[in-house]
C-alpha cells in the first residue's frame, strides 16, 4: 500500500501490512526488510525481521533518509532509511490508526488520524481528531476545529491526503461517508461531502489557475 522512491538516488521504500518495511538500493532489483525498532507484539518474537503490520509509511519532504510509520499499534520515525526505527507515539491519544502524511515542504511536519485500538477502531473517546507534529515527532498537536463532537467512523489508510498549496490543504474522509477538508495545514476543517459510502481513497492536488485546492474522494 506504501511506496516511496526517493528523490536522491535508486532507493525505493515499500510497506504491507502483512510483511512490514522493504527497502530496495537498487530501483527494485533487491529487497531486504528494514523493520528493526517496530514491534510486532501479536508475534511469538515481537522483534522479529519482517512480518510487522505497517500501515502507511510517509517520506520527509526535505530529509530522503527520514521516514515516518504507522503500525498496529505504534508510530515511528526513521532518520536513516528505515535502518533503525523509533517510536513518536508519546502526546498521542492512542498509536493506532492507519493514516500517515507528511508536508510536501517542510521537514519535520506530519499528521496521524489516531484510533482507540485495534479491538475498537473508533477514534478515542469517540472524538474524531487529527494530530499534527512539527518537530518530527517529539509533539503532537491535537486539531479538531470543525470536526463533529461525536464521531464513531474510523479513516482508513489511503482517506486522507494533503495538496501542494501554501498553506498546506489536509483533506480525509471516513468510513461514515463524509470528506472534510482544512486549507490551512488543519487548523479548522470543514465538511465538503457527505452521505457518500465508505471513504476509501482520497486524492487532492491544486489546479494551475485555480486559486482553490480540489480534493477527490
Amino acid at each position: 500500500h506504501s511506496v516511496l522512491p526517493s528523490p536522491a538516488d535508486d532507493t525505493v521504500h515499500v510497506a504491507m501490512s502483512t510483511g512490514g518495511v522493504y527497502r530496495s538500493t537498487d530501483g527494485g532489483q533487491s529487497w531486504e526488510p528494514r523493520n528493526k525498532g517496530i514491534s510486532a507484539y501479536f508475534m511469538p518474537d515481537p522483534n522479529p525481521e519482517f512480518g510487522q503490520c505497517v500501515h502507511k509509511i510517509a517520506r520527509d519532504s526535505v530529509n530522503p533518509q527520514r521516514l515516518y510509520a504507522q503500525n498496529h499499534h505504534g508510530v515511528y520515525r526513521s532518520d536513516d532509511g528505515a535502518e533503525t526505527w523509533e517510536s513518536i507515539a508519546d502526546g498521542l491519544p492512542a498509536d493506532f490508526g492507519f493514516v500517515m502524511l507528511s508536508h510536501p515542504r517542510r521537514s519535520g511536519t506530519a499528521w496521524v488520524v489516531p484510533l482507540k485500538a485495534d479491538g475498537e477502531r473508533i477514534p478515542p473517546d469517540a472524538r474524531l481528531a487529527v494530530h499534527r507534529t512539527d518537530d518530527a515527532g517529539a509533539t503532537w498537536t491535537r486539531l479538531d476545529k470543525g470536526l463533529p463532537p461525536t464521531e464513531y467512523n474510523a479513516v482508513l489508510r489511503d482517506a486522507a491526503g494533503v495538496d501542494t498549496a501554501d498553506p498546506v490543504g489536509v483533506y480525509f474522509g471516513t468510513r461514515g461517508g463524509s470528506v472534510y477538508a482544512s486549507a490551512d495545514e488543519g487548523e479548522n476543517f470543514t465538511e465538503v461531502a457527505s452521505h457518500l459510502p465508505d471513504v476509501l481513497c482520497v486524492r487532492a492536488a491544486v489546479v494551475v489557475g485555480s486559486a482553490a485546492p480540489v480534493a477527490s474522494p
